[in-house]
């Protein structure tokens, strides 16, 4: 079993402060197993609200990543965790999702499935006929394109053998 995981941030640089205003996984059959946003105990940068869409006024009482890691990690803990660019994402938490079993990464297998460069999760997405049930830049919508992502890509390895 897999989980697929995305999140929204204040910018993208963790060693810089920046931190996540939204986290959700969903699980093999998409059924969201954590979706919230989060408060970052900062302002949000209005160049990060612009392509989320995620304000100070909706985070405000949410819970702190420090209050839902230890949900986090009993999620996780000995799963698959994939992420469309988990090289982004992963740092964000204070452990790298080290719980999981393994990590895996979906836009670099899309891209060496592919033979071609890395891509947009939304072209991704939209190449394997992913049907957006939300907006893109939303970690809800975009954990559920992951899994469309990723499931396609099993079936290519599958067609290969």
């Amino acid at each position: 079993m897999a989980l697929f995981l995305d999140t929204e941030t204040t910018g993208f640089s963790p060693g810089a402060g920046d931190t996540i205003v939204e986290v959700a996984i969903v699980d093999d059959l998409g059924l969201p197993v954590i979706d919230t946003l989060v408060d970052p105990r900062r302002p949000i940068p209005w160049q990060a609200s612009s392509v989320h869409g995620i304000s100070d006024d909706m985070v405000r009482g949410k819970p702190t990543l420090n209050q839902l890691l230890p949900r986090i990690r009993e999620i996780i803990a000995g799963e698959q965790v994939v992420i469309y660019n988990a090289a982004f994402d992963t740092p964000f938490f204070p452990d790298r999702l080290r719980q999981a079993s393994m990590v895996s990464c979906a836009m670099i297998r899309f891209a060496d499935t592919l033979g071609g460069r890395w891509r947009k999760l939304e072209i991704a997405a939209q190449h394997v006929g992913h049907r957006w049930t939300g907006d893109a830049h939303r970690a809800l919508a975009d954990a559920l394109a992951c899994r469309t992502v990723w499931l396609w890509l099993d079936g290519q390895r599958k067609r290969r053998r």
